[in-house]
């Protein structure tokens, strides 16, 4: 195609149509010449060799359209021309011509019919797109109609339209921004509000919205701005956090909670709330503790504060330790009843959700669900943990307070209250996390130890003196007079002791289970019961001349013949501690109708007998029990020194009016005289002498607590002196108790006083056995039972010992001895008249019973108290017959009726004088006279059956029996026999 453009163009540039169309009929019907004639006829008609032809033309003719044809033949030309070689060159050009015009002229013929039809297309082509150019002109010129006419006014309402969407749109953002811009405001008013999750809320809402719009240049700085807002917001949360250390309110932590949750730190909130609660503790110490020390100080001198808490703890003096102790405790009260109020809501907190989950069944919230499941179970650990490293941390702080300050100096009643506030606060943490507080019972155990041997030795000198000092007059109590009265037993009364009646008890006792969290959970503070208690130390114990009031003076005297005048008491003390051969088994009405014969306790009513002495005795046991109730790791120092206090009592009592120190009237004989006649004889027999367990108790008191040397001995041992420290000076009676004089009964009101006070104390302790029992540690209980069975038992012993010296001086015995012997008793007639004596040692009976009353108009003398004097009185009486007549050196049968008269003479008469049934040692007498009439054998049997009688009793019936029914080989036979019983006891 390119040639045959290239050719078109050298015909003149002229398209195929206007080729055609140029050319003329002529020039379109030309002939050829004669030389292409025969040029054409020269050519060779065969194909191949025409081929040939073609194919001989040099390639050089066929390189590009732009080859020189002349020029290249004629540079070909040789330099010596031939004509001929020219012509036949030349002929040889034109025939290559020729072929090739030839083979051209084919290629046409053969295209001509392609070549037409091309041509024709092209026409209709031609046409075709000036049609189009016609179209195309008349639809630009509708065009430009419409355009002016419609187009283009519906089109700019269009884009207006559009434009104003976007400008809402863009309005709208802009009020977004505007309000965005303005959260700060609202936030900080929320804050102001403590409505953390809301504030939350609407921060997190703003971020969101932030990040809609940050494309926009504005929000990016507002963005920057809300982060910063929101870390402001957690820091609030965080100061608000520590609010709930020491005051906790439930709206306000859930707040704080809920907004924690908005922003998914649950655990973290828990983490801070430890840290908080730490720090709580610590400053909460700190500022009590530095505003006391400052307040003492008394300048605005600000060194304390730049003090360590141990250093500041230093500083509190002792007027201020205690309020400083009491507000200590209250302000850590207040922190750990937040915690524990905390705990609480996590736990109803819990308790509602997991009702809320169980109750959706959304697989959706699945998720969710698990991992609020795990928050809570890392709350509640953490809760759970906490308890106990918070309850260590305020026993740390409260130790340090305690021993920052020297405590030996201290009041007694000041020591209770700081003992029975630790005592409270070792309730609160054993109630707040179960702990033990071994940290606060160690620290106070050494203290209390150290501060109660210096107070016990104290009170036993104290106790040494008072005795000392002591006129054994009555202390007149109310006869409902009870210990628990004492405020120092209060204590008792609010835990339910055992001595307690039910009826006594107290109805704040019934809620005695509910913990002090609960009690004081929705407002008190159990440390502010203790400051009020303090102070409530008022009682009521002491009567008017022994009676509460006139009418029941009265009383007391008209009702005085009914039954329902002899208490209870006093029967049960008669049964009980009733003591002789053969006690009464039944008390008839009309024995206690004559009660005013034997019971000389009208006067007094029933009130306890006790001294100022025994009521302070009673007060230290109760103080001692006070510090033994609040720390019982010191309950067996507690109840050893307790004991000993009843030890140092009771062997006061003994020491003054249990001995028989003083002369008898008539004799002085030793006890180990069995020959002599004297009261004191009787001793021998055990009639008058302490129990061998009473013997046993007076020794060990005397030897582990009794101080018998004068002064110490410098050459003595460390250890030495050590023991006599512990031990206290044996005391003295007062000079003013005088007990030699008869007409007092050789001081029986101070001996009533004494004996009977010792036996109250006794029953107290008793009492306080089943307080002490449980208090004391098991290993150590031996030793309290041992303290009770060989002690606390032998105080009602201490009365025979002690009567029996009233009851041996009362009576003139040896008169009746020599009165006795002045009596003729081989008569030979049986007599009708008794002898002197028995009218004699009837009215020393008649006098020793006007005494009695005497006594008694100052002191009131128990039943069982007269029933000893008179069984002491009556025994030795009728010891004293015995010992008269054993002292008689011929008698007959007649002077044994004699005896047999006078002795019933004795007991008729004496029978009016006391209720005391069967008479004591009545049946000793009557044995030993009807032995007389024994035959050799009954007797020889009979002395071996009756070894109540001493050797000379024996001796002289053997004696006296010979030469009237026993001969002197009998006589001989019997003595061995005597001397046979005699000997074991030698």
């Amino acid at each position: 195609m390119q040639k045959i453009k290239s050719l078109m163009t050298r015909q003149g540039l002229r398209s195929p149509q206007e080729s055609v169309h140029d050319l003329s009929p002529i020039e379109n019907l030309r002939f050829p010449t004669k030389e292409e004639l025969r040029e054409s006829w020269e050519e060779p008609t065969d194909p191949q060799a025409q081929q040939e032809i073609i194919n001989s033309i040099e390639e050089v003719y066929f390189s590009n359209d732009a080859f020189d044809i002349v020029k290249y033949e004629l540079e070909r030309l040789p330099p010596v021309l031939s004509l001929q070689e020219l012509e036949e060159y030349r002929d040889k050009l034109k025939q290559q011509q020729a072929a090739v015009s030839k083979k051209v002229a084919d290629l046409i013929l053969e295209k001509q019919p392609a070549y037409v039809q091309e041509l024709e297309r092209v026409t209709s082509l031609q046409n075709g797109l000036q049609l189009a150019a016609v179209i195309c002109a008349d639809g630009r010129r509708h065009l430009n109609i419409a355009k002016e006419g419609f187009t283009q006014t519906s089109l700019g309402l269009l884009a207006n339209q559009r434009k104003r969407q976007l400008l809402i749109g863009l309005l709208k953002s802009l009020r977004t921004i505007k309000t965005l811009q303005r959260t700060d405001v609202r936030l900080s008013e929320m804050l102001e509000e403590e409505d953390y999750p809301g504030a939350i809320q609407l921060c997190l809402e703003c971020q969101k919205a932030a990040s809609t719009f940050k494309h926009y240049s504005c929000i990016s700085e507002l963005n920057s701005k809300l982060q910063d807002t929101l870390e402001q917001i957690e820091e609030q949360l965080d100061v608000a956090l520590s609010k709930i250390c020491k005051n906790f309110d439930i709206n306000h932590y859930t707040k704080v909670q809920q907004a924690y949750r908005l922003l998914g730190k649950t655990q973290t909130a828990m983490d801070q709330l430890h840290m908080h609660f730490t720090q709580a503790i610590h400053n909460t110490v700190f500022q009590v503790v530095l505003g006391y020390v400052e307040l003492c100080a008394g300048n605005t001198d600000t060194k304390f504060q730049k003090l360590q808490y141990k250093d500041l703890c230093t500083h509190i003096t002792s007027d201020s330790y205690i309020p400083c102790l009491a507000d200590l405790c209250k302000a850590l009260w207040e922190v750990m009843l937040s915690y524990y109020r905390t705990m609480q809501w996590h736990e109803n907190h819990d308790q509602d959700e997991a009702a809320t989950a169980s109750s959706v069944s959304d697989g959706s919230s699945v998720v969710g669900a698990e991992e609020n499941s795990f928050d809570r179970s890392y709350v509640k650990k953490k809760l759970e943990h906490g308890l106990s490293r918070i309850w260590q941390d305020v026993q740390l702080k409260v130790k340090t307070y305690l021993l920052g300050t020297d405590l030996s100096n201290f009041k007694y009643d000041d020591f209770i209250f700081v003992l029975d506030v630790i005592s409270r606060l070792m309730q609160v943490g054993e109630e707040f996390c179960g702990s033990k507080s071994e940290v606060l019972q160690e620290s106070i155990r050494k203290q209390s130890v150290n501060y109660f041997k210096t107070y016990h030795r104290t009170r036993l000198e104290e106790l040494r003196m008072f005795l000392e000092n002591e006129t054994w007059e009555l202390c007149p109590v109310k006869s409902n007079f009870s210990i628990l009265q004492l405020h120092e037993f209060k204590f008792m009364v609010q835990s339910r002791s055992p001595s307690v009646s039910p009826s006594k008890q107290p109805a704040s006792a019934i809620s005695a289970t509910v913990t002090l969290f609960e009690q004081y959970c929705n407002g008190g503070n159990p440390f502010e019961i203790q400051a009020d208690s303090k102070d409530d130390e008022t009682e009521d114990v002491l009567a008017s001349n022994g009676y509460e009031s006139d009418e029941q003076e009265k009383s007391a005297y008209q009702e005085y013949d009914s039954d329902s005048d002899v208490p209870e008491e006093l029967k049960r003390d008669y049964v009980d501690e009733q003591t002789g051969d053969a006690p009464m088994k039944s008390v008839s009405r009309e024995t206690l109708r004559s009660k005013k014969k034997s019971d000389y306790s009208l006067n007094k009513g029933n009130a306890p007998i006790l001294t100022n002495t025994t009521l302070n005795v009673v007060r230290l046991v109760g103080k001692y029990m006070q510090m033994m109730n609040i720390l019982k790791p010191i309950a067996f120092d507690v109840i050893h020194f307790m004991s000993q206090l009843f030890d140092y009592y009771l062997y006061a009592v003994y020491t003054f009016f249990g001995r028989n120190d003083t002369p008898m009237p008539s004799s002085s004989l030793s006890t180990s005289n069995r020959e002599q006649p004297s009261a004191r004889q009787f001793e021998s027999t055990g009639l008058g002498l302490s129990s061998s367990r009473l013997r046993t108790t007076l020794n060990r008191i005397q030897e582990s607590l009794i101080d018998l040397e004068v002064s110490a001995d410098p050459t003595g041992t460390l250890t030495a002196a050590e023991e006599r420290k512990e031990k206290v000076p044996s005391p003295h009676l007062s000079h003013l108790v005088v007990l030699t004089s008869g007409n007092s009964l050789y001081g029986l009101a101070e001996r009533v006083v004494a004996t009977e006070s010792l036996v109250f104390l006794a029953e107290q302790f008793e009492c306080l056995q089943p307080h002490l029992d449980a208090v004391m540690p098991a290993a150590k209980k031996p030793f309290l039972q041992q303290f009770y069975s060989q002690t606390v038992s032998t105080a009602n012993e201490l009365r025979k010992p002690v009567y029996w010296i009233v009851a041996a001086k009362a009576i003139d015995y040896e008169q009746m001895l020599l009165l006795m012997a002045n009596v003729k008793w081989d008569v030979k007639e049986i007599m009708s008249q008794h002898n002197v004596y028995v009218d004699s040692l009837l009215k020393e009976f008649e006098e020793f019973n006007r005494r009695l009353n005497e006594v008694s108009k100052r002191v009131r003398i128990p039943l069982i108290v007269s029933n000893i004097l008179w069984e002491h009185c009556m025994r030795l009486a009728n010891r004293t017959l015995v010992e008269g007549y054993a002292n008689v050196k011929k008698c007959s049968n007649e002077g044994r009726a004699l005896m047999q008269l006078d002795f019933q003479q004795f007991l008729m008469k004496l029978e009016k004088l006391t209720d005391i049934r069967p008479i004591p040692d009545k049946e000793f007498v009557e044995t030993y006279i009807k032995a007389y009439y024994l035959t050799e054998n009954d007797m020889e049997r009979w002395i071996k059956e009756h070894r109540e009688y001493s050797t000379k009793h024996l001796t002289n019936l053997v004696n006296v029996c010979l030469g009237s029914h026993i001969n002197k080989k009998a006589r001989q036979k019997l003595l061995a026999a005597i001397d046979d019983i005699d000997r074991p006891k030698r």
